[in-house]
Parts: C-alpha cells; structure tokens; sequence
C-alpha cells in the first residue's frame, strides 16, 4: 500500500528539473535573447526547482556570452544550477557556466579557452587590385577602428588591445570569483588553452566529471533536494532536422547568425579520431 501511495505521489509530483540547451556558438545557433527569456522563465516557474545546461559551445560574442552569466547567475541564486559539459565548454560557454552551482564535464570535452579574440579581415589590398578606393569621413580617429578598407595604424591597434584586456579582465574577474582560485592558478587557466574535462578537474575549472545528461540530472536532484528526478526540456521545439543534428538545422534562412556559427566553430578548440 505504502509503495502504490509512494508511486502515486510520483506521479503527481509536478517538481520539474529544468534542462536547457546551450548547442553552438552564442550568436549564432544560439540566440542571445530567446536563451535568456528562456532562463528568466525558468527562474520565474514554480515547476522548475533546479536547472542542468546541456553545454557543447565553442563559445561566441563577447557581449552576449556576459548576459548569459548574468542569467544563469540570477538563476542559481534563487534554485541550483548544473552546468554539464558534453562536447566543448569554451570562451563564451565557459564564462555563462561560470554562473552556475556546479559545473561537470565529460571526460574528454574540452574545457577553457579562457581568454579574448579580436579578428577582423583587412581587404586594403584586394580592394586596390581591383580599382576600388575608399575615402572615410569620421568625426573621430577611431570612429572607423576595424574597416576593413584601411590598414590599422599603431594607434589603432593600441585601442583595439585595450578593449580586448579591458573585456578579459571582466572574464577572469569572474573565473576567479566563481572557481575560487588564487593569483598563479588563475595566470595559469587563463592562457587560452583548453583542457580535457579531467584536467579542468584537477585545475579548479570544473567541479567533478559527468559521463551521460542523466548523471547531470541526478547531481541537479541532490542539490535541490528533490524526491524524483522528473525532468522538463525547456526551449524552443526542435525540429526533425534538429533532431538528427542536421548542421545549421533551425536557424532559419542563410545569412549573419550562419556566417558567425560557421566562424565560431572553426575558431574553437575541437578534437576528432
């Protein structure tokens, strides 16, 4: 009899672990304002009593990658969050995971990146091949930093250097907050490298290693107290095609998010056999 009450009670049991997709680079498969409605929502259901990211990121945009810590900040401050590395938890998708309770990786994800990347093409001579001059009026000596039409010149790339310190040092800031580590631990995480999800272990980066979602799931029960680990997918439906892992499936037609996914990958730490 206890055993059927017992059942029944799972049953009814609406509490809810909340799993949240973090699949691409930020800014590109992933969308900024749509994943953070997604973690407001999931901070404001009364469902949702823990959360566990699903993170395979090479990372993305500065700026974007720092409104998702924020989120998932708020988000563990109120009900616990996992962060789980599955493939890659680089960058940008390092920096939001910083945000939660706990972070796991796999074995063998790659974990880091730790650091800052400015690129941007310099077209000065294919555009003189090809006849084409291009005459700037600014009102400002760094108004155009970064055209591609003009060679940048030593004050530009002093300016250019110091926004990229100025955006890493928000970035170690945080690692160093969230993971706890002291100044020669940091200097030594904080190189751009990445490490395997054991080695993130062993360096403070990660908090323990995580073999399947459902590991993740069971740490995300432990910390919330909860009886069952009933879990919710909360995001956008996928589609089929999403569903097969067609690259590039469910971003819509061809265009900026494309080129910066496209991008984004190529920039990131992969391993292959």
């Amino acid at each position: 009899m206890a055993e059927k009450e017992d059942r029944l009670g799972a049953v009814l049991d609406r509490r809810r672990i909340g799993i949240i997709p973090i699949r691409g680079v930020i800014g590109g498969a992933i969308k900024t304002v749509d994943t953070l409605k997604i973690v407001e929502r999931a901070r404001r259901s009364e469902r949702v009593r823990a959360v566990v990211l699903d993170i395979d990121s090479p990372g993305g945009g500065a700026t974007s990658s720092e409104a998702l810590y924020f989120a998932v900040k708020r988000l563990a401050g109120e009900k616990p969050v996992v962060a789980w590395v599955r493939g890659a938890g680089a960058s940008g998708a390092y920096f939001l995971a910083c945000g939660a309770t706990r972070i796991l990786a796999f074995p063998s994800a790659v974990v880091g990146s730790i650091g800052v990347l400015s690129v941007r093409p310099v077209a000065v001579e294919a555009l003189r091949r090809i006849g084409i001059a291009v005459i700037a009026t600014t009102t400002g000596p760094f108004k155009d930093l970064g055209a591609p039409w003009k060679e940048p010149t030593e004050a530009d790339r002093n300016k250019e250097n110091e926004l990229v310190q100025a955006i890493f040092r928000r970035f170690t800031s945080v690692v160093r907050d969230a993971r706890g580590l002291d100044d020669d631990t940091l200097a030594r995480v904080t190189t751009g490298e990445v490490w395997l999800g054991e080695q993130a272990v062993e360096l403070g980066l990660a908090d323990g290693v995580c073999i399947t979602a459902h590991e993740a799931v069971l740490a995300a029960q432990r910390l919330a107290d909860l009886p069952h680990p009933y879990v919710m997918r909360l995001g956008p439906r996928r589609t089929l095609l999403q569903c097969i892992g067609l690259p590039g499936a469910g971003m819509g037609p061809p265009g900026p998010r494309w080129i910066a996914e496209f991008e984004g990958w190529l920039r990131g730490p992969t391993l292959r056999l």
